[in-house]
């Protein structure tokens, strides 16, 4: 729980303080791997942010852009992925500035590897 100027803030389920990546997935179990993979290759070290294109809660593609053209932002490591049918999708985040954008069952398969060299 964090304290802040007033009454007690309660850090939400999902927030872990020891790893560095912020998953914006809306699936709970790809969103669970994700989190103990990071914790696995030590993601405590740095930050980044993984990018579910599918999303159907946000606009994925409008917040890359937003945190890529903020000066203070712009260096926040940014892992996008979809489903490989969408590549509008996939070829939006590009153009938003995604520093790494693939195919979902690619971002599955290689996710040790991909957190691990992203931070």
């Amino acid at each position: 729980m964090r304290q802040a100027h007033g009454p007690a803030l309660q850090e939400p389920d999902w927030y872990d303080r020891h790893v560095g990546i912020l998953a914006a997935v809306d699936d709970l179990l790809f969103r669970s791997k994700i989190r103990a993979v990071a914790k696995h290759v030590n993601a405590e070290i740095a930050f980044a942010v993984i990018f579910d294109l599918n999303s159907q809660k946000s606009d994925p593609v409008v917040t890359i852009a937003a945190l890529k053209a903020d000066p203070a932002l712009a260096g926040v490591r940014t892992i996008a992925f979809a489903s490989h049918v969408h590549v509008d999708l996939i070829d939006a985040a590009r153009a938003a500035g995604a520093d790494q954008v693939m195919a979902r069952s690619q971002f599955a398969g290689n996710l040790a590897d991909i957190l691990a060299s992203a931070l």
